[in-house]
């Protein structure tokens, strides 16, 4: 098996089976393709899969880290390098994984960033409503911040996900998998009105899409992107105003005012609780402040005994 053709079965192998998202499937294909460029680079273009060692992967990754590539942009790589060989093991093309001996770099995790309730209410209660695409634009942040679901899981739904009896929106997340959400009166009420209002995108259109655009197709993510963007631009002076900034702030808040862990790591579609632990280190944070403002005691050190 060439390395190029390991390299395109893999892909479809991602698509066809485990149904990755399309632009997951783009960054492992462009990953192992920029691989496959540096290591051919001054040998045979239909090397074998078989032919690639460990050495030439660490001498890859060193080079693109002495060029001043991110680390976590090199882990990322590494990561797809991984889950590729690992596959070319069990579809019997090598014997051993030429990545297993190597590091993943050191990396600072960074903490999520997320918004006030101040913030997040004004941001909603600053769009007017008498419009088609306002009442749209308000029923987005309403979900966002109301479900913590992902941007390719709110671009995805359609009507039939709605349950207003059960009060529940039902989710396509990671691998496929289906999640139930609840959701709060304000939001249902939201919903209700705009999709009073879903028609006017093209009362002749029969798209299955909850959100429309302008045109009556299914909304893109880029335009949800530019959407929670100027909104929470209003508001917040943060640079990483995305949709992922509303899942982090509906995570936040939660645990803040004593959501169980566990109950968050299923509400946000994690497959492990280690996850969702890192937004324990906002409120922990939170919290201490908040300790040292009020409590008189807080700063004071014992007196040294002599």
């Amino acid at each position: 098996m060439t390395f190029e053709n390991a390299i395109h079965a893999f892909i479809r192998y991602l698509s066809a089976v485990k149904q990755y998202a399309e632009h997951t499937t783009k960054a492992y294909t462009n990953d192992l393709m920029q691989l496959h460029e540096s290591v051919c680079a001054h040998t045979d273009q239909s090397m074998t899969i078989s032919s690639i060692t460990k050495e030439d992967l660490q001498f890859y990754l060193s080079g693109l880290i002495q060029h001043g590539m991110a680390k976590r942009t090199v882990a990322r790589k590494l990561a797809a390098f991984r889950a590729f060989f690992k596959y070319c093991v069990q579809s019997g093309w090598i014997e051993q994984d030429p990545s297993v001996a190597l590091a993943f770099p050191k990396l600072e995790k960074p903490l999520p960033v997320f918004l006030t309730e101040k913030e997040v209410f004004k941001a909603i209660e600053t769009i007017k409503t008498d419009t088609r695409q306002g009442m749209r634009d308000r029923t987005i942040l309403e979900l966002f911040y109301g479900t913590g679901m992902r941007l390719s899981e709110l671009i995805q739904l359609n009507l039939k996900d709605l349950n207003f009896h059960d009060g529940t929106v039902r989710v396509t997340g990671k691998g496929s998998k289906d999640r139930i959400l609840p959701i709060g009166q304000y939001c249902i009420r939201t919903l209700r009105q705009y999709l009073a209002k879903r028609a006017e995108f093209n009362p002749e259109s029969s798209e299955p899409a909850l959100f429309l655009n302008h045109s009556g197709k299914r909304l893109s993510a880029r335009s949800v992107q530019n959407i929670v963007k100027r909104w929470l631009a209003g508001v917040s002076e943060k640079v990483q105003l995305s949709p992922h900034v509303l899942r982090h702030t509906f995570a936040t808040h939660l645990l803040d005012r004593g959501a169980d862990l566990r109950a968050v790591k299923d509400l946000l579609g994690h497959e492990s609780l280690s996850t969702t632990q890192v937004y324990t280190h906002l409120t922990v944070d939170r919290l201490r402040r908040i300790y040292k403002q009020a409590f008189p005691r807080a700063e004071s050190r014992p007196a040294e005994q002599g």
